[in-house]
């Protein structure tokens, strides 16, 4: 059983319509929406169903260290992906830092700049550097070419991120980490369930990282797990998310606390019963957005359709012939209570600690700067529908006309 009922469905009903450009609070209008519509709002399955689970944690008396709610849900989103092994943690970071110091990675790593903090925080965090090279300004994952650039004798690995539910460039980035002896895995935080070249995700590089975190596509409350092939890997990375126990007293390899809870778990379990749910609005939205925006002078990411996505992103681009800035609309649909972000601006290299440390990084990132000068994400999820989203669109459409 799922729970269907859209949380913001009233909305609906406390529009603000917007007929002119003077209906705009810039111009002195009232919001559009008296209620903030954010870009994520938890998607959350039957909470009858969740509360069954919680009956059974208190019947088992078992809260965490890896308890049988949490090896159903590892099983299951192995088995959802495909792939051997799924190391269920606490979080997404913490899944991150362990498959880094599990594959023994030292020295410099490559990744995009254009990525979410933790990824390169994941390295800084082990004293690895983080070594920004460029990504492909159509694609928004990592330039082939510019990964080869900035390989070094002290390059020891390449993270490679599925950004907006798209595929880095997996087959090229895996060449290119054969030919110089690299490891290389995948940050998948915005990649659950989606494919490349009709594999699943979870299925490349030594191992990829997804997230589960409260406002993601597929959500613990918290939480993260690392999907890896590799047996020895996998039993590496379960050893070190339990403080290097063996048994009882037996500690056999350094280790951490990144254990995921059975309260998590539980809402995983509820949470995958509701995806085909999620997945529908989400492509609704996506479809109507294409829709309601196509004659103007932006662009929607272009999803691939022959592959498995999300949709968990709505990712617009303005285009250099807008009459209005991309920081300009982001002011006044803030204002009219859309509170589109302007993702991943402005770049990790422009963030601390790697502004400091890396000064002109921005030289040789160009395609970075481009592209999240240019990006705005706007709402969706079980909270939004075509109708929501056609206001939205309206208030884009008064801007840049």
């Amino acid at each position: 059983m799922t729970n269907t009922k859209l949380p913001c469905s009233d909305l609906v009903d406390k529009i603000q319509l917007k007929k002119s450009q003077s209906d705009l609070v810039i111009n002195g209008g009232t919001p559009a929406f008296q209620q903030p519509l954010h870009v994520g709002c938890p998607n959350m399955g039957d909470k009858a169903a969740f509360m069954r689970y919680v009956d059974q944690i208190f019947e088992n008396r078992w809260l965490s260290n890896n308890g049988p709610l949490v090896q159903e849900l590892e099983q299951r989103i192995a088995n959802y992906h495909q792939v051997k092994h799924c190391v269920a943690m606490c979080n997404g970071t913490i899944a991150l830092e362990i498959a880094i110091r599990a594959l023994e990675l030292t020295g410099e790593v490559i990744l995009p700049s254009y990525t979410f903090i933790a990824t390169a925080h994941a390295l800084h965090w082990q004293e690895i550097t983080p070594v920004f090279a460029d990504i492909d300004p159509v694609t928004h994952c990592l330039d082939t070419e510019a990964v080869r650039k900035m390989i070094t004798p002290k390059t020891t690995g390449i993270i490679g991120v599925h950004l907006w539910g798209h595929a880095a460039p997996v087959n090229d980035l895996q060449a290119v980490a054969d030919e110089y002896g690299l490891q290389l895995l995948f940050d998948a935080a915005h990649a659950f369930g989606c494919s490349y070249q009709g594999q699943m995700i979870g299925n490349f590089g030594h191992c990829e990282v997804l997230s589960f975190h409260a406002t993601k596509f597929f959500n613990t409350f918290e939480g993260g797990a690392v999907l890896t092939n590799d047996d020895e890997l996998a039993e590496k990375m379960r050893l070190m998310r339990n403080f290097g126990f063996a048994g009882m007293d037996n500690v056999i390899h350094p280790g951490t606390n990144g254990k995921m809870t059975e309260i998590c778990a539980a809402m995983g379990l509820v949470n995958l019963d509701n995806l085909g749910i999620v997945l529908e609005a989400n492509r609704r939205n996506y479809l109507a957005y294409q829709q309601e925006l196509a004659d103007l002078p932006v662009r929607l990411f272009a999803f691939d359709e022959r592959e498995r996505k999300n949709y968990q992103y709505v990712v617009m681009e303005v285009g250099e012939e807008c009459p209005v800035s991309r920081d300009e609309i982001v002011k006044a649909l803030h204002v009219e209570n859309v509170l589109a972000r302007r993702y991943f601006w402005p770049g990790c290299h422009n963030m601390k600690p790697f502004k400091e440390l890396f000064p002109h990084a921005g030289l040789l990132l160009q395609n970075t700067q481009l592209v999240a000068d240019r990006v705005i994400v706007l709402p969706t999820g079980i909270d939004i529908n075509c109708q929501l989203v056609a206001t939205i669109s309206n208030i884009v459409r008064m801007l840049c006309n």
